[in-house]
């Protein structure tokens, strides 16, 4: 056989090379080759430097205010460590954030830029629902915004409520609002603090025993020990690959929620707890340079074996946060 007669077929198409006289086939792009491929959503859109710390997967609007978007929590994350052979439940704190940032951008038309101020999060979570697997979980989230504000045809704030399914059943309750404002509106409300190059930070303090507040290791704790009991200073490691995705000119929400999940562990002795519901409202911004002050206390009563803890933290006098943690013992 002589070179003149190879026919190679084409890579794209499968088809055999044009011949003179003949229509070139049509090229068929890989991504409509392949129409089931999943991938992560922007990164941009989350708010996230980290391509690995996106959970969201894709989005679709069924109208003006409902929303369906996919996710998928890992089997095994460096932060988000598995408890009791259940998913952390806090992923699902991150998942409910992700996605109003997600819509924000994506569909309500928010520039890139704009500062978003989150004032309330809450989830609850079915324990049988979010034990680990053999393989990723898959998530199915119906997303139904109850409160969409404008100022100027521009997005000024965003209600919404988040109900997460994995195999066709009801996981994750949750709901979110936030406020976004403009660079320029952001610069005059926070002054001198207004980007990470201008703000200084304290300090950083020892960390309190990991054990004592669900953790293994000293890096993710985020509490602080001030000698008395069911109090700490927070620990705010900016270098936390996780807590800290990138530079930031406060604390974000993520780290006081996650302060309120040690300092609960630490308040039931610091035994391995599954935090199934957490309820948060932030009052003002968590201010790098100066000392924020957690305090946890026992709520009365106890349901089927879940116990509240109420977790505050104040900073020069001022409420900066409150969180209302549902703990369950993973064995129960």
């Amino acid at each position: 056989m002589t070179a003149a007669t190879i026919q190679l077929a084409h890579p794209l198409t499968n088809e055999a090379p044009v011949q003179d006289g003949q229509t070139a086939p049509s090229i068929v792009p890989p991504l409509f080759r392949f129409p089931s491929l999943t991938t992560t959503v922007p990164k941009e859109f989350v708010h996230r430097a980290a391509v690995a710390e996106v959970m969201l997967t894709d989005w679709k609007r069924t109208d003006d205010t409902h929303f369906t978007v996919t996710a998928q929590w890992p089997r095994g994350h460096s932060f988000f460590s598995p408890i009791g052979g259940h998913h952390d439940p806090l992923l699902a704190a991150e998942t409910i954030r992700q996605v109003g940032s997600l819509l924000a951008h994506a569909e309500f038309g928010v520039p890139f830029g704009h500062q978003f101020l989150m004032w309330d999060l809450e989830y609850a979570v079915e324990p049988d629902q979010i034990l680990i697997g053999d393989t990723p979980a898959a998530l199915n989230i119906d997303v139904t915004c109850t409160e969409v504000k404008r100022r100027g045809g521009t997005l000024a704030g965003l209600r919404y409520e988040a109900v997460i399914h994995r195999d066709g059943k009801p996981t994750v309750r949750g709901s979110a609002s936030y406020t976004c404002t403009t660079p320029a509106v952001y610069r005059r409300l926070r002054g001198d603090r207004s980007t990470p190059e201008g703000t200084s930070q304290l300090p950083l303090t020892a960390p309190a025993s990991p054990q004592s507040v669900g953790r293994m290791s000293p890096i993710d704790v985020v509490l602080s020990p001030v000698g008395e009991t069911n109090r700490w200073q927070l620990r705010a490691d900016t270098r936390h690959h996780v807590l800290f995705d990138h530079p930031v000119d406060h604390v974000p929400g993520m780290v006081l929620l996650e302060a309120a999940r040690q300092a609960a562990a630490a308040a039931l002795k610091g035994s391995t707890m599954l935090p199934i519901g957490i309820a948060s409202e932030f009052h003002r911004y968590a201010e790098l340079d100066t000392p924020c002050r957690i305090q946890a206390q026992h709520l009365p009563g106890t349901t089927d074996g879940v116990k509240s803890i109420l977790v505050t933290g104040h900073q020069d006098g001022n409420l900066v946060f409150t969180s209302t943690v549902k703990a369950l013992s993973p064995e129960s």
